[in-house]
């Protein structure tokens, strides 16, 4: 087969066969571990239970969901933060041997990372923070607004400015390498598109608007979340904001 484009390249030499699964191996990648902490960061938000009410069924909120992009100025609450970051960051069960969150990963090894741009939260400062998983806690890293950088990063998409918060999602790319090799990739946008479907069920449920961003300049979003674009990089990106 004559492969012209890197992607068709890539598609190809990553395909599973009977007789071949793995592809070439990958030697250089230590384990990274399964959290990312931030022993230095600038402050901890403990997030407050999720709070659940009843409301649009599942049914209900896959007929509705929409990628919306105009957001009222008005703040979402850290409760309903913390609902939004549970849909695809909660964990849901402890065993022997893995720990399992709201949204599945390959092999349960959970490479991608939460980054938040917020704009405008009640009671929670303007800057870049991130999710301790295992604590159920923001990491402040950064103070300030990051909303216009952020729309600049993504092609001038304005609504990373007037959205409530921006998810950034990275990949810490030999967590999930080390185990699957050059099939490794294809799971880990897998595994973003997981959890972006649940958060736009999640916003749609509560009756916020979400929009998910593929578009973007990597290096400048990597920069945002100090991402060497290489060990972790950008993947996906999601606003959300009241309606």
């Amino acid at each position: 087969m004559d492969l012209k484009w890197i992607g068709e390249q890539y598609q190809e030499t990553s395909k599973y066969s009977r007789g071949k699964i793995g592809g070439a191996r990958w030697t250089e990648d230590t384990d990274p571990g399964t959290y990312k902490i931030y022993p230095d960061a600038l402050r901890v938000v403990e997030l407050p239970e999720p709070k659940f009410v009843a409301g649009d069924s599942l049914w209900d909120a896959m007929r509705e969901r929409r990628s919306i992009r105009r957001y009222s100025n008005q703040p979402i609450s850290l409760v309903e933060l913390s609902n939004l970051i549970w849909s695809f960051a909660g964990i849901t069960k402890e065993t022997a041997h893995y720990i399992l969150r709201t949204a599945p990963s390959a092999g349960a090894l959970y490479p991608i990372e939460t980054y938040l741009v917020v704009n405008n939260i009640a009671g929670l400062e303007q800057g870049v923070y991130h999710h301790d998983v295992r604590r159920f806690a923001l990491e402040m890293l950064k103070k300030g607004k990051f909303g216009e950088k952020t729309a600049d990063a993504c092609l001038g998409q304005n609504m990373c400015e007037t959205a409530a918060v921006v998810f950034i999602w990275t990949a810490v790319v030999p967590r999930c390498r080390s185990k699957y090799h050059e099939r490794a990739y294809r799971y880990i946008y897998m595994d973003a598109g997981h959890i972006g479907q649940n958060v736009y069920l999640a916003a749609t449920a509560m009756n916020f608007g979400c929009c998910g961003i593929g578009a973007f300049y990597d290096d400048e979003v990597n920069a945002i979340v100090d991402a060497d674009g290489k060990i972790e990089t950008a993947v996906y990106l999601a606003t959300v904001g009241k309606k």
